[in-house]
């Protein structure tokens, strides 16, 4: 983006009213409508803004039609930076600067990302106790300046100690430094991580902790803590199966248990877990992104062919969508192969 468009964004800064801070509203539902705009709609919303610059819920909407096509687009992608500069100055409680709507890339908008990144320290510097605007700029900061992330969240757990919100976002936050190469960073990391998921946790109602199990037992095992590791995968096959996030528990607590057995190289009750596993009812994430393959992969190594075809099958199940790479997988195992298995390696 050229010197002269970060002009012409901060001029409309300089230039734009001071909108009110409180505003309710579905954020999430606004961004949804703004993905079915058709490019004469976000015209006219556009005109509307010239108009009243204050209404967020139009900023909103178009936040969502040009969050996909930002990529595709060079002027969807110039508007989006326009209104998140926007509304950090002007509206830093919106609710849409808490989701990835309301994020800049500071590799591919430096420029645009360097102006969020000093306007969200300056409105710190302002309401520094201000929970929704710690909220906010940590989803601002999450990738890029992760200090900066866990400055704003640690602030929050400090003013807001009873809610369980800011320890789950500091664990989720310290997770993502798991992703390197170095076991040593990935087992702090994870350490890290665990201590404030555990935290979340325990302030949490029984139907949020539920939802806290999965990450518990994930990181607890990436922290070489088996045995929390199998008491929280455990846990998670106790919960009652009218409960919402009963396929995933079924799912993913007998994959971990199954990869811990592994580590003791009990080769039979690792197979069992498979099958468990494999005989979930399904759920929105796996019927959508499919099914966790770490434990499946660790037995083909171990020359264990049968049992994966077998899970590749029950899969199919409930991943209807993803019958073209089950099909692959498949053909490889049967060929002697370990297949890639890609994203679905991530447990």
């Amino acid at each position: 983006m050229n010197n002269r468009f970060l002009i012409a964004i901060i001029t409309v800064l300089v230039l734009a009213c001071t909108c009110t801070t409180a505003f309710a509203m579905d954020a999430h539902g606004l961004t949804m409508s703004g993905r079915t705009l058709t490019a004469e709609e976000a015209e006219s919303l556009e005109k509307q803004i010239v108009q009243n610059p204050c209404d967020i819920a139009l900023r909103t909407r178009l936040l969502g039609y040009y969050f996909g096509k930002q990529f595709q687009n060079l002027s969807a992608r110039e508007a989006k930076l326009k209104h998140v500069l926007w509304l950090i100055v002007n509206s830093p409680e919106s609710e849409v600067l808490g989701l990835p709507y309301g994020t800049l890339d500071a590799i591919l908008d430096a420029e645009a990302y360097s102006q969020g990144k000093k306007a969200w320290v300056d409105q710190l510097k302002k309401k520094s106790e201000n929970l929704k605007l710690l909220e906010n700029s940590s989803n601002f900061f999450l990738q890029h300046d992760r200090e900066l992330a866990k400055e704003s969240l640690q602030k929050a757990c400090s003013l807001d100690i009873d809610n369980p919100k800011w320890p789950a976002a500091l664990g989720q936050l310290y997770s993502l430094n798991m992703i390197t190469n170095s076991l040593k960073v990935k087992s702090d990391a994870a350490g890290k991580a665990l201590e404030q998921f555990e935290i979340a946790y325990k302030l949490s109602t029984d139907m949020a902790r539920d939802a806290l199990l999965q990450s518990l037992a994930k990181i607890a095992l990436a922290a070489n803590k088996p045995t929390k590791a199998k008491e929280y995968a455990e846990k998670m096959l106790s919960q009652n199966s009218s409960g919402w996030n009963y396929g995933n528990n079924i799912h993913h607590g007998n994959t971990i248990l199954g990869i811990i057995a592994l580590t003791l190289d009990d080769v039979e009750e690792a197979k069992e877990r498979l099958i468990k596993a494999g005989k979930t009812p399904g759920s929105p994430q796996l019927n959508s992104f499919g099914p966790n393959m770490t434990l499946a992969k660790e037995l083909l190594q171990r020359g264990e062919k049968d049992v994966v075809l077998k899970y590749i099958e029950l899969c199919s199940k409930f991943w209807k969508m993803g019958k073209i790479r089950l099909d692959e997988w498949s053909t490889a195992v049967k060929d002697g192969k370990i297949p890639n298995f890609g994203s679905n390696l991530n447990y």
